[in-house]
């Protein structure tokens, strides 16, 4: 079913590989009357189809390549094109540059190109991408992974969702969030690295981009292995003082 309202619900968050009760980076954001896939991480298809099919979605959109963010495009592909699925059309899937060859090269098994095509239309995201999607407006920058990767603003019946992907802390992340209703931001790492390029946000770090972007609400979601949820809120809470939650594992969060 879809709404006008905008929300989101957490199909997994789990870094850099599913537990048992949880799966990788993966999020069903619904508002404008649309449904769309945040991230494919591992596990998350299963739990997408709690929700919602294939067949049903509008959209899909990867933050970066990385096989825990976008993994089960993999199966996604095998149900779109050949079980109980009928597609009308392919699935509008943005993603970064290159996700098309990075996906036909996993899925080609003879000198014929895999035909990924036929279950995604592809459009690569670019810093200052923004697509409507029915009455939600999705909005990407780009973001400091190391590698190509975005952050996303979900925007409907004037409230906004911003998701941060995977990423340090950064202009790009602190720009797309400002004045939003709701900043889903990582919190992976325990500490940031004594050396070398950091790429990921500490509990602190995230608590510092929504007290900067002035966010109305903070998720801290992709919680790394060496902390507990509740260590990873109690840490953003000496740097920002709005509310702050976890995004537990099949959690629902109305935005506004």
């Amino acid at each position: 079913m879809t709404s006008d309202s905008l929300c989101f619900t957490v199909l997994g968050c789990a870094t850099p590989y599913p537990t048992v009760d949880n799966p990788c980076s993966g999020y069903l954001v619904s508002g404008g009357g649309a449904q769309v896939w945040v991230d494919a991480g591992s596990g998350t298809l299963a739990q997408l189809q709690r929700y919602v099919r294939l067949d049903e979605l509008d959209a899909i959109w990867i933050s970066h390549l990385h096989a825990d963010h976008s993994a089960d495009l993999l199966t996604a592909y095998y149900g779109a094109l050949y079980a109980d699925i009928e597609l009308a059309a392919p699935i509008p899937l943005y993603g970064p540059p290159g996700i098309a060859d990075r996906l036909a090269h996993f899925l080609t098994n003879t000198s014929t190109r895999s035909p990924v095509e036929s279950a995604f239309a592809i459009e690569e995201l670019h810093n200052g991408h923004e697509v409507r999607v029915g009455a939600l407006t999705l909005a990407s920058r780009a973001v400091a992974h190391g590698m190509p990767a975005f952050g996303l603003r979900a925007e409907a019946e004037g409230r906004s969702l911003v998701y941060s992907g995977d990423t340090a802390p950064c202009p790009g992340l602190t720009s797309l969030a400002e004045g939003c209703d709701v900043l889903l931001c990582e919190a992976e790492s325990a500490q940031a690295p004594a050396a070398g390029e950091q790429v990921h946000h500490t509990p602190e770090d995230a608590g510092d981009t929504a007290r900067s972007a002035k966010a109305g609400r903070l998720v801290v979601t992709h919680v790394g292995r060496f902390l507990t949820p509740e260590q990873a809120v109690a840490r953003a809470s000496t740097r920002f003082d709005g509310p702050i939650e976890h995004a537990a594992p099949g959690a629902a969060f109305s935005v506004g």
